[in-house]
């Protein structure tokens, strides 16, 4: 199995320090401490292809900053980009991402989803009143009725339907040509994700699916912070009924033919996810087993 991009980031997160108003503030004033550096929410990376850190005297004191985490010691901040939380994703992120090592992919995603979550609630929910930033940066307090806001993750199940030794894939009409990837979905409320999995692939498929078991998981940056749950599902059938709202075309695929895609060989029936996104763990974890 290999590891799911975005993890293994080698950051304590120190929550001691987010409620510890007195430590918080020595460490924005630990001269050894460093920001990461952006192009508004892309990530700068340095000639050999990893994270940018800037140190402390090259920031903006203006500039509200947001503790990633302690690596030997020495605090890692990210800075609150203005406005940024509507900003769609470059094309020079994708680029950035296969080039970035894991460990520094981790540290980019956690910013990532924390830059997201400040700029799209900057209001408070309960009462409309502006927020602060408050407890080191991972979480807002209303300035009106001090009600109390936490980032959040939205639970997505990625699932293989798996039939006679073939996996269901598919892929949707934006996508570029020829790539496919595994079916996925938002949980919804009340629902476990067992139930989840049956229901999307069944929605999107006509797939129906009985017993699921776990393989990964993996945080998710894009579109909001999202935990990505990977499944296998055992189908019960292979017709498909596609729903073309959801999916522009699925397809049964051999154990051969994961291989084919995810080692890009030239005859491959399709290509595969970028090796920083769950679906291709999945479908290593599946060809491989």
């Amino acid at each position: 199995m290999i590891a799911p991009g975005f993890t293994g980031s080698p950051l304590d997160r120190a929550d001691r320090l987010r409620n510890d108003l007195a430590g918080f503030n020595a460490a924005l004033n630990d001269w050894r401490g460093r920001v990461l550096g952006l192009d508004g929410l892309d990530p700068v990376l340095t000639s050999e292809g990893g994270l940018k850190w800037l140190s402390m005297a090259e920031v903006d004191v203006s500039v509200e900053l947001i503790l990633l985490g302690l690596a030997d010691d020495k605090p890692h901040f990210a800075p609150l980009v203005e406005g940024a939380g509507g900003m769609a994703r470059s094309p020079a992120i994708w680029r950035a991402l296969s080039m970035l090592p894991a460990e520094d992919a981790a540290i980019y995603g956690t910013a990532r989803s924390l830059l997201d979550w400040h700029n799209s609630h900057r209001y408070c929910g309960r009462c409309g009143g502006s927020t602060k930033l408050f407890r080191a940066g991972w979480g807002r307090k209303c300035t009106e009725c001090t009600a109390e806001h936490f980032p959040r993750t939205d639970p997505v199940v990625i699932m293989l339907p798996e039939f006679e030794g073939r996996a269901l894939v598919g892929r949707q009409a934006a996508w570029p040509k020829g790539n496919y990837s595994a079916l996925a979905g938002f949980l919804e409320p009340g629902e476990s994700i067992e139930e989840a999995v049956r229901r999307e692939v069944q929605e999107e498929s006509g797939i129906v699916c009985g017993t699921v078991r776990y393989i990964t998981s993996q945080p998710w940056p894009f579109g909001g912070s999202q935990l990505m749950i990977a499944c296998v599902a055992e189908a019960l059938g292979d017709v498909i009924t596609l729903d073309t709202n959801e999916l522009e075309d699925a397809m049964w695929v051999t154990k051969a033919e994961v291989r084919n895609a995810l080692d890009d060989t030239p005859n491959k029936r399709f290509g595969a996810p970028p090796p920083f996104a769950i679906a291709h763990s999945l479908l290593h974890s599946w060809a491989n087993s």
